[in-house]
């Protein structure tokens, strides 16, 4: 179904002359000049600038709602509390994690400790025998001990000196993997502490409360909507725009809107936008159109219709649309031959006539049938 379409609106009345006789009634007109204004219908509802809908960021029953339809809130403000028991035992279970982790990583921690006893140990170890192997060198330098024992003292100082460097590299290993339990937790601390935080549903932004959709004792999904919220102070009319008319309307454009509350009063507005894709679920093209003039009525989804302004014209040559036939041609009287007119405008009632015929002309048609 269509949803906007081309209007004619013409300032005047034509003079139209119904001949009767025997056999097919007659219409008889002249053509005049009229000024004529094009415009496309589209049918729309009212909309918040900046509307956005407050969901759920996570699944519990909702204890707390701190908002009320029509009130504004400001940014940052929690309007929704949400039970979520999940969150709350996985992020103290993460930070008793990390507590933990941090008395692993610190001078006091029993392995690390230990670690640096062994250490002390195997220095003491190695200094020891670097004092046996410089005495035992002296030694066989003065020929007083065989060979085989300094190369004894020698392996037992390699030996020491080896468990030391080790003991060494184990305390670090054994750090290091302290302090990556401690990053590793504190990662998980924080994203439990994230998830938590997602019980409490905050105002993203400034705005007027439009609609609330859930109560205390609700419960909800990730995802559900909590409210819709937008600007308290810019409303504008959200048309729909048959795709066969879309290429008339430009930005800037003038605009009639009537709101369906009061058919009675209108409003003039621009076209200041026009959605760059097809709305599949309406099949039509989505524009906005927002009010020049002071808007009286606040209430967003009222349904409205808009006449767009694509086109003016002063004193244009008009005719009834009935008097021109499907191939461009009207009956002159007094003249056999139809004559050919070239066209511009064409509504369901009245066409602007280019060229063809003069407005000192008589036309004539048989459209209408005897009763």
């Amino acid at each position: 179904m269509n949803r906007s379409s081309i209007i004619i609106t013409i300032c005047g009345a034509f003079l139209a002359l119904m001949l009767s006789a025997c056999g097919p009634q007659t219409e008889e007109t002249t053509p005049i000049r009229k000024d004529v204004t094009e415009t496309v219908f589209a049918a729309g509802a009212l909309e918040a600038e900046g509307m956005f809908r407050l969901t759920a960021q996570t699944s519990g029953y909702i204890t707390e709602l701190h908002f009320q339809e029509g009130e504004i809130i400001e940014k940052g403000t929690v309007l929704a509390v949400i039970e979520n028991n999940e969150n709350i035992i996985n992020t103290q279970g993460s930070s008793e994690l990390l507590n933990i982790a941090k008395n692993n990583s610190s001078d006091n921690a029993p392995l690390l400790r230990q670690a640096e006893y062994s250490i002390d140990i195997n220095q003491q170890k190695m200094e020891q025998d670097k004092k046996t192997l410089e005495r035992y060198e002296r030694l066989l330098k003065s020929k007083s001990i065989a060979r085989v024992e300094y190369e004894n003292a020698l392996l037992a100082y390699q030996t020491s000196k080896n468990n030391h460097q080790s003991a060494v590299e184990n305390y670090k290993k054994l750090k290091q993997d302290a302090d990556q339990q401690v990053v590793n937790n504190q990662t998980n601390t924080d994203i439990y502490s994230s998830l938590m935080g997602k019980n409490k549903v905050k105002a993203v932004k400034r705005g007027k409360v439009y609609k609330k959709f859930k109560e205390v004792g609700d419960y909800v999904r990730q995802g559900d909507v909590i409210a819709e919220i937008g600007s308290p102070e810019v409303l504008y009319a959200k048309v729909n725009v048959d795709e066969s008319n879309i290429s008339n309307i430009k930005i800037g454009q003038k605009a009639v809107i009537q709101l369906n509350t009061n058919k009675n009063k209108n409003y003039l507005g621009l076209v200041k936008e026009i959605n760059p894709s097809f709305d599949e679920a309406s099949q039509s093209f989505i524009c906005k159109v927002y009010f020049s003039d002071s808007l009286d009525f606040h209430i967003v989804n009222t349904q409205l219709q808009t006449n767009i302004i694509i086109g003016e014209q002063d004193s244009a040559l008009l005719i009834p649309r009935n008097y021109l036939d499907f191939g461009g041609y009207v009956q002159v009287k007094g003249e056999k031959e139809k004559t050919k007119v070239a066209t511009q405008f064409v509504s369901n009632e009245w066409v602007q006539v280019l060229s063809g015929i003069e407005e000192d002309v008589t036309l004539i048609t048989q459209n209408v049938l005897p009763q």
